[in-house]
């Protein structure tokens, strides 16, 4: 607990019990006590939101992926790929042509 021994614990309760005296002391523990169980719930109330935010983002997350289609397996070119394919079969005929009329 706060890195406070039992020790050095016993000397300040009784430093508190000493000053405060022994009717102020409890009125003040009870007040303590009771500011130490609201500052836990307050902490379990703030943690469990964080809690739910974080899945929700998680589930939103998952399904952006599911929605987003899969890349295509099949064997079929992608448009670009199909027309790199015909300006590279035409300047080949254009080449050949030209060949042909040198020949």
């Amino acid at each position: 607990m706060f890195g406070i021994g039992s020790t050095e614990l016993l000397v300040i309760l009784l430093v508190a019990l000493i000053v405060l005296g022994p009717k102020s002391l409890a009125g003040i523990s009870r007040t303590l006590g009771k500011a130490m169980g609201e500052f836990r719930r307050v902490s379990t109330e703030f943690q469990r939101t964080l809690n739910i935010e974080a899945a929700r983002e998680d589930e939103a997350q998952r399904k952006k992926e599911d929605v987003t289609p899969p890349p295509s397996t099949d064997a079929s070119p992608s448009p670009v790929d199909q027309a790199v394919a015909k300006a590279k079969d035409e300047a080949q005929k254009t080449d050949a042509a030209s060949t042909d009329e040198k020949a």
